[in-house]
């Protein structure tokens, strides 16, 4: 006879196995909670539910991360590529209008400088630069603000107009909305710049030496091209780089845009003095010779 064997049926401590305190194998099952008899379904120890807890988390931020990179990545797509193609259509639209008026203005006499107020947002020109492409031109419109240079390279209010004494200063995007300045580091000494207007060509020509390529060469002292800080306002005065109340000493014009490529932080400024006097579109309807010195 077993020495261990349970006497009158009654089970002592070494017969009790690890388990069974968890369960009463007595009991009859219908009372035995179908969480203990399935380990499965048992609900989790607290040290189970605080990393699930920070998976969720983690999760749900990993999520949000994907969305606002997809999205970022939408605005950049928008901004670079897409304004693009909207001012395509808007520059198209601009020129057949501008055209339009042009045929039907006035005549005034030869190279007149003419323009009468030009409201903001009004298109009055259309500035040619060869060396940034054969094709290449956008149409002007009167003001600086963003709904003006969404269209395209706008006019400082206040500044010359095409063929005036002082400075007629522009603006324009380097990237996005036309980039219409995107290559504007491009310009050398002696490059020309044509504004066309209603009746005239006026051609400007960048400031320095075309054989060196030195930019700050010009008796004037004013240099072809500089880099400036967002608050240098002198490059439009009209004496550029003068007092903004100094007499003008010539006919300027300014071209301003951000840099570098796809930043605010300084602007690229080119400047360029007129070449004689204008030229009259009944003389030389397909432009001045300049047009194709590209």
């Amino acid at each position: 006879m077993d020495d261990k064997a349970p006497v009158d049926g009654v089970q002592t401590e070494d017969d009790v196995l690890p388990w069974d305190d968890a369960v009463d194998e007595t009991a009859p099952q219908d009372r035995i909670p179908h969480d203990l008899l399935d380990p499965r379904r048992r609900p989790p120890a607290r040290d189970d539910v605080r990393p699930e807890r920070w998976r969720t988390v983690a999760r749900g931020l990993g999520e949000l991360l994907v969305t606002g990179g997809v999205v970022l990545l939408l605005f950049v797509v928008y901004e670079l590529w897409v304004t693009d193609l909207l001012n395509q259509h808007t520059q198209t639209t601009l020129t057949q209008q501008l055209q339009q008026e042009w045929k039907s203005a006035p005549q005034l006499p030869p190279a007149s400088t003419a323009h009468g107020a030009v409201a903001v947002g009004k298109a009055f020109a259309i500035l040619h630069i060869p060396r940034l492409g054969a094709d290449y031109q956008r149409v002007v419109v009167e003001g600086t603000g963003q709904d003006q240079l969404t269209q395209g390279p706008g006019h400082y209010v206040g500044t010359a107009f095409p063929g005036e004494q002082g400075n007629l200063a522009l603006a324009g995007h380097r990237v996005g909305k036309g980039s219409p300045f995107l290559e504007l580091d491009k310009l050398r000494p002696g490059d020309p710049i044509v504004v066309e207007t209603a009746q005239s060509w006026f051609v400007y020509r960048v400031l320095g030496d075309p054989r060196t390529g030195n930019f700050g060469t010009d008796p004037s002292g004013i240099p072809g091209q500089q880099i400036v800080p967002p608050t240098d306002l002198a490059v439009i005065s009209p004496r550029p780089n003068a007092a903004a109340d100094a007499a003008p000493s010539g006919a300027y014009l300014t071209l301003t845009t951000c840099h570098p490529r796809y930043s605010a932080h300084q602007r690229l400024i080119i400047h360029a003095k007129l070449e004689g006097a204008g030229i009259r579109k009944a003389d030389q309807p397909q432009g001045p010779a300049a047009l194709r010195a590209g």
